[in-house]
């Protein structure tokens, strides 16, 4: 049975040349980057590469990138180490209703914390509108936490505007943004973007689990979330994971390279797919017009997710019914739309990745009309 991964924005396969590094990595450059021998120095040297790798495809300076264990660590921790660093100057937070659950948490804590956390919500189709964020930042507003690109539908932020408006409102708030899904897929720039933190991962760009950064703006003030260390300023601390660095190094340099032929190839697998699931009567497409193409959200209304996953994973299709983090629980974002509980429950997140092909969306079409066949309605 073919395979047919179409999961890429909960993991993606890693690529060759990445995997080929950490593996290079953990046989022969095995120092621990804090000796003061050559083994140590090798592996120093390797991990300031890679930190100059994702720089330059975030436009930053490397100095301002901070390795973590992921997007989620990363989040937290600008979340709760900006709210601890900056709590004398107010303790109020906004962000949205569709955040990764990493972002959610976090604020979700802050308020048990006696934090106001404002979540500013999407319209029908998923969009934030940047006016009502910037109209709840205030002047006990510290932090401002949007993502870039949601992870369930591909709804793009409109980032820039919301910086702007935050800027002119209150130059004292920092502006935060997820950019785990945007990474790799759209030009991302710090200094155009002109934000105060980002949050990236490396398994999203065909790197390793395990590794992500935050980017944090040269005399941002951020207090680390654990002690013990002089690795990474002291922001993160412990033993750095030197493969699961520099694997995340060489996908950022090859994600640079691919950046406008994978977007290009993208987005033409999402009309594709657009258009063949236009002509399934059953078929609700959640996701808007305007979204990242390589995220597209559908409903079979009357269909439970699970239960079309489970047979669309027979026929060696891999998709998910929303975030991957959320382990199978009806999605927030979703609900944060106002969308119907029946699209809700039937809901499937199809994520297109650099290695899918127009078989993959023939196939996965022809498996979803067996599935709407063959299936009785729950």
């Amino acid at each position: 049975m073919r395979e047919i991964y179409l999961d890429n924005s909960a993991t993606t396969r890693v690529a060759e040349p990445a995997a080929k590094a950490i593996y290079e990595m953990l046989v022969s450059c095995y120092g621990n980057p804090s000796s003061l021998h050559r083994k140590g120095l090798e592996a120093e040297n390797r991990i300031t590469a890679a930190r100059k790798s994702l720089a330059k495809l975030l436009d930053c300076d490397s100095a301002e990138i901070t390795f973590t264990s992921g997007g989620t660590e990363a989040n937290n921790l600008a979340l709760l180490g900006v709210a601890e660093a900056r709590a004398r100057k107010g303790k109020r937070i906004v962000t949205t209703a569709m955040e990764h659950s990493s972002v959610e948490a976090a604020a979700d804590r802050l308020e048990q914390l006696g934090w106001e956390v404002i979540r500013v919500k999407p319209d029908v189709m998923g969009h934030i509108d940047a006016n009502e964020v910037v109209a709840a930042v205030d002047r006990s507003t510290v932090l401002v936490s949007c993502m870039c690109v949601n992870n369930e539908v591909g709804t793009i932020l409109p980032i820039g505007q919301i910086v702007k408006g935050v800027r002119r409102k209150n130059p004292e708030t920092l502006v935060h943004c997820d950019c785990v899904q945007a990474l790799g897929k759209l030009p991302l720039s710090m200094r155009r973007l002109d934000l105060d933190l980002a949050t990236v991962s490396a398994h999203k760009i065909y790197g390793p689990k395990g590794s992500g950064a935050l980017y944090v703006r040269r005399g941002i003030r951020v207090l680390p979330r654990q002690l013990g260390g002089e690795q990474e300023k002291k922001l993160r601390p412990g033993t750095e994971a030197a493969a699961l660095i520099v694997g995340f190094g060489v996908a950022a340099a090859l994600a640079g390279e691919h950046l406008a032929e994978d977007a290009r190839r993208i987005a033409d697998l999402n009309q594709e797919m657009r258009c063949r699931l236009m002509t399934i009567p059953q078929v609700v497409i959640n996701s808007p017009a305007d979204a990242l193409p390589a995220v597209l959200n559908i409903s079979v209304p009357g269909y439970r997710s699970e239960t079309m996953m489970h047979f669309l994973e027979e026929q060696g299709i891999s998709v998910s019914s929303g975030s991957a983090c959320s382990k199978g629980a009806k999605s927030h974002v979703l609900s944060a739309m106002g969308l119907d509980q029946s699209l809700i429950d039937s809901a499937l997140r199809i994520s297109f990745g650099r290695y899918n092909t127009k078989e993959d969306v023939e196939d996965f079409v022809l498996a979803l009309r067996e599935g709407i066949c063959t299936l009785a309605h729950r």
